[in-house]
């Protein structure tokens, strides 16, 4: 419904109970209020609600339920897949409110939903504790903890959504509450791994750990006429690796005029990439046999800030440029697997665009699925295929190809996704389903518990039992 049917006294009257701002189409700071990182969004919300604190969130919910509205809740960071932002409805903006409390003594963390993993850095590092968060560091606290949260500590430490203590939120019929082992117990469970779907989400706990501030890393690209060669020998050094050691891959142009001399730079590379929870002297020894894979074209590994580890890729996902990511769960990394690896990553469009591979296993297979609601445990690797670039008349050819790579490579896999890549809402219930498998229905008596309207929609969607039954399983947009 458009923001134009609802009663210009009842806007006024919303507004007016708000600390935050209000904001409407008409209004100068409208189009930077609804503009978010990828390029590709372009929704033109009824009302953006930048929220102050709960009470302002309260509201929002409220409001939104009692008009019929379509709602948007943006956190404080990417948000590849655009659903931050809606066309006519009311967009809940958390990204003000950024604030991180460290209790040193019980090493623990209360953060705010409109946090990023810098503003958390920034405040646990001050005490050299640390806790598992993304691998960029103006990726949003919110969102990457209620997909799972795969980050650079993640062998040791376990996902973000491992790190919980509690988490507080406003349901869709405005009650605020609180999930923890003690408390909604259910709900703690749905919210570690399952999605935005049970209501917004103001706030963290998180347990913290001893790290840094000086970690070892690994970042080191070799030519891509080795990537075989690279990919099958990275299998083989993380099937022995020690838990302290998280890496990934990336395979791609990667353009960096800086690192790469004239004659390599637009040459297709493959990057192998870590850090190491624990001594430098060992995370040193630890991480060289990655380095001796074969010849380097470019080698800059060394001790480093963990601050500034967590911030290494976040100049080659600027805001404003285009994303398509989609993701996969593999089965392993055979030698056919890393075949189609190879073709895809020699067949995309942009040289901006990577295939990664991401270490899983250690910490996080201990988890049990009792636990919590994430899916992916089960997995030794997830693949991720990144579709980045600059045109917009190049849309086509580079969501084509992400869709593509996924499908051939699900030969190698069960077809379950990491929420946090999830290409747009197209694949809707079905990879929700194939995703969660039996843990599914539980989810659903969750969504039919807290939010059986489907007011929360635009997310990875569990669709509540009253709307599957009415319409299929379509979701609100």
């Amino acid at each position: 419904m458009a923001q134009q049917a609802i009663p210009i006294e009842q806007i006024e009257q919303f507004e007016a109970g708000l600390h935050g701002d209000l904001i409407r189409p008409e209004d100068s700071d409208y189009d930077d209020a609804r503009a978010v990182w990828n390029g590709m969004i372009d929704k033109r919300p009824g009302l953006i609600a930048r929220c102050r604190g709960v009470g302002d969130v309260i509201s929002a919910v409220n409001f939104a339920r009692e008009n019929d509205l379509l709602v948007a809740v943006r956190g404080g960071g990417h948000n590849v897949a655009g659903t931050a932002v809606c066309d006519d409805g009311l967009v809940i903006d958390l990204s003000g409110m950024r604030g991180v409390w460290v209790d040193p003594d019980a090493r623990t963390g209360r953060v705010q939903a409109g946090a990023t993993w810098a503003d958390v850095d920034h405040e646990t590092q001050a005490f050299g504790l640390a806790t598992p968060g993304g691998a960029v560091s103006d990726t949003g606290v919110a969102g990457l903890t209620l997909g799972g949260g795969i980050g650079h500590l993640r062998c040791k430490y376990g996902l973000a959504c491992d790190n919980l203590r509690s988490v507080e939120l406003v349901t869709a019929d405005g009650e605020f509450v609180t999930a923890s082992e003690n408390e909604n117990t259910d709900l703690f469970w749905g919210l570690r791994g399952g999605g935005g779907n049970f209501g917004v989400v103001t706030g963290f706990e998180f347990d913290l750990h001893p790290l840094g501030p000086e970690v070892a890393t690994c970042l080191v690209f070799y030519p891509g006429d080795r990537m075989r060669e690279c990919l099958r020998a990275y299998r083989e050094y993380v099937a022995s690796a020690p838990d302290e050691v998280s890496t990934l891959t990336l395979s791609g142009v990667m353009p960096d005029e800086e690192l790469f001399s004239s004659d390599a730079v637009d040459d297709t590379k493959i990057a192998i990439t870590g850090c190491y929870a624990g001594s430098v002297e060992d995370g040193e020894r630890a991480l060289a046999p990655l380095r001796e894979i074969a010849e380097p074209i470019a080698d800059v590994s060394g001790t480093m800030p963990y601050v500034d580890y967590q911030r290494l890729f976040d100049e080659d996902h600027p805001d404003g440029m285009r994303y398509y990511w989609k993701s996969l769960y593999l089965d392993g990394l055979s030698d056919s697997a890393i075949d189609r690896i190879a073709y895809w990553t020699d067949g995309a469009p942009s040289p901006l665009s990577t295939v990664d591979v991401w270490q899983l296993g250690g910490a996080i297979e201990r988890v049990d699925v009792e636990d919590s609601a994430f899916a992916g445990r089960h997995a030794p690797f997830l693949l991720g295929v990144e579709a980045n670039w600059e045109r917009p008349e190049d849309d086509d050819a580079n969501v084509e190809w992400v869709r593509d790579c996924l499908d051939d490579m699900r030969q190698f896999s069960d077809g379950s996704v990491y929420l946090n890549f999830p290409g747009f809402l197209e694949e809707g219930d079905d990879m929700m389903r194939t995703t969660f498998g039996p843990t599914y229905e539980r989810l659903v008596a969750l969504k039919d518990e807290y939010d059986p309207t489907n007011l929360f929609s635009l997310n990875q969607n569990i669709t509540p039992s009253k709307n599957a039954e009415a319409d299929g399983g379509a979701c609100r947009e």
